[in-house]
């Protein structure tokens, strides 16, 4: 019986990541061992995606990097642009994939027959250590399964990568990943632009993989169900563990629970610490009348108070020395302070009656096609509803709110939207100039006025160090919130929200979860996010992949 390959894990030490002047990554150090599946959280901006990088060795040449690195050669890294080549095709891709292994079966074959010659030991060894750590003589079968499965076989094979969309190549590049079986997976928001059936096939290929997964995701049912561990990028002052700690062992819902546990605790501990360092300040500043209050000297017993009196000096001095000393212990040990939390401080949209039609509905739609996208028999929105819509990939969740928004033309059918201000937030929205700052892109996207009534720093969705950055040094997740940010300043009637809730924190996605359920405007949202889903209380609208909907 062959042994079983050995798997290497990840090893950082004290990694410092820097670009310039500023700092990405400051002291991290993580071991992954094989086995564990690690979910990266934090703040947009923590991190997250240069640590990643930092580990497969892509980081760019403008980074400045301290520390250590140790990660297994055999690796994959999808990130969240896969890296194929335009011109590139479907098979090509597949094919590049399953090369290696298919190599690998054929030398272990060839070579199992002339095992007694000591020249061949060695290549056969490594052959067979190979084959055995892909599954290799499991590959075809793995990769139509997987085709299949993310929807592949429905496209030509002979199609360029140039004209897939985000969601198709991204699936393209989870085919690859079930093919190959790597011995260390890093995944960056895997889940964006997969739909359910995507996402059951990734959980299950993850929850297989003997070596290590590292990966962010925005995606909270992902977390549960895959990770065994959770690092928290986050400064997070006293940790889940109270002395600092950064990792959790569990998925997001026991961790959501730990962490407000954790900034509690913080919370709690600063304030009595404060407490206890005025009353030590307070002591440093005591005077005789403390020692010996309300005895005054009488004027027969002079000599003895003066007696007295030197030894209320010596007690004073004794008193305000300890006081000095545990002053300063005390000051030198402190927590610092909890930093106040970046909070989505807005309402998203404005009154629920404004802008109504004929019987309070806002949208109308009879008998829409937009061809080879949508197909929709009817739809009534009614002003201040909340509706969800969802469907597979390529079921028309887009082009839907594109119609409604004006971006996209129907072919056919009629659409009426009687809401005064209508704003859409694309999966995708594009900057006008990237080296501009998040300030003044802000400004010039809503207008120099309503910038001035309701400036970006009041919103609480990008914190106030960024907004001087050129948005091109924002990280993904930044630049999200700064879309956001834009399409909420003029607080619509109608807000139309594709996949929200991508490459937003966890922090984020749920206060702007409830923000959603508490606004008072009109809103509809496109999304795979099943967390969002399992918890919608307002109207759905599922489309399926043959054109047509319903509600539920």
């Amino acid at each position: 019986m062959p042994a079983t390959p050995t798997l290497q894990p990840v090893v950082v030490r004290d990694l410092t990541v820097t670009f310039g002047r500023r700092t990405v990554l400051d002291g991290i150090d993580l071991l992954a061992q094989p086995g564990r599946r690690i979910g990266l959280i934090g703040e947009n901006g923590a991190g997250k995606s240069t640590l990643l990088r930092a580990i497969d060795g892509t980081l760019p040449r403008t980074a400045q990097v301290g520390g250590t690195v140790e990660a297994p050669a055999d690796r994959a890294f999808l990130t969240q642009e896969p890296p194929f080549s335009d011109a590139a095709t479907i098979e090509d891709v597949l094919a590049t994939a399953l090369r290696p292994l298919r190599d690998a079966v054929a030398t272990v074959e060839a070579l199992a027959s002339r095992l007694d010659d000591p020249a061949v030991a060695d290549d056969y060894a490594a052959a067979l250590e190979l084959a055995l750590a892909h599954d290799a003589w499991d590959a075809d079968r793995r990769a139509l399964l997987a085709a299949e499965r993310l929807g592949l076989d429905r496209l030509e094979p002979t199609r360029q990568v140039g004209s897939l969309s985000g969601g198709q190549r991204t699936r393209l590049a989870l085919a690859t990943l079930v093919t190959r079986r790597p011995g260390c997976l890093l995944l960056d928001e895997p889940t964006n632009h997969l739909d359910d059936d995507a996402v059951a096939l990734l959980v299950d290929f993850l929850r297989d993989l003997p070596g290590v997964v590292l990966l962010t995701s925005h995606d909270r049912v992902l977390l549960d169900e895959v990770c065994t561990d959770l690092v928290d990028l986050d400064p997070v002052g006293m940790g889940t563990d109270g002395r600092g700690g950064r990792r959790y062992g569990g998925g997001w819902s026991a961790y959501a629970a730990e962490r407000e546990a954790a900034r509690r605790r913080w919370e709690q501990t600063w304030a009595q610490q404060q407490e206890e360092l005025e009353r030590l300040r307070a002591a440093t500043r005591i005077d005789a009348g403390a020692i010996a209050h309300n005895r005054g000297p009488r004027d027969n017993d002079k000599f003895i108070h003066a007696f007295k009196g030197a030894n209320v000096d010596r007690a004073l001095a004794r008193r305000k020395k300890d006081a000095e000393r545990r002053l300063e212990e005390a000051e030198r040990t402190q927590v610092r302070k909890p930093p106040a939390p970046l909070r989505l401080s807005t309402e998203l949209t404005g009154g629920a009656a404004a802008g109504g039609g004929a019987g309070g509905r806002v949208v109308t739609v009879r008998d829409l096609e937009v061809v080879d996208r949508l197909r929709l028999p009817v739809l009534d929105v009614a002003a201040g509803e909340h509706l969800l819509v969802t469907g597979a990939n390529g079921s028309g969740k887009s082009t839907l709110l594109g119609v409604l928004s004006g971006r996209l033309a129907p072919t056919a059918g009629t659409v009426q939207v009687g809401a005064q201000r209508v704003v859409e937030l694309t999966q995708d929205p594009v900057f006008p100039d990237l080296t501009a700052s998040a300030a003044d892109t802000y400004a010039a996207l809503v207008g120099s006025d309503l910038a001035v009534r309701r400036p970006l720093r009041s919103l609480g969705l990008l914190h106030p160090r960024e907004h001087p950055k050129p948005v091109v040094l924002l990280s993904v997740g930044q630049r999200r919130r700064l879309a956001l940010a834009v399409a909420v300043a003029s607080a619509p009637d109608l807000l139309l929200l594709d996949e929200p809730t991508n490459h937003l924190s966890l922090a984020l996605v749920s206060e702007l979860e409830e923000a959603i359920g508490r606004s008072p405007g009109t809103v509809v949202v496109a999304s795979h996010d099943r967390w969002l889903r399992r918890r919608w209380a307002g109207t759905t609208l599922a489309l399926s992949a043959s054109r047509g909907a319903g509600p539920l």
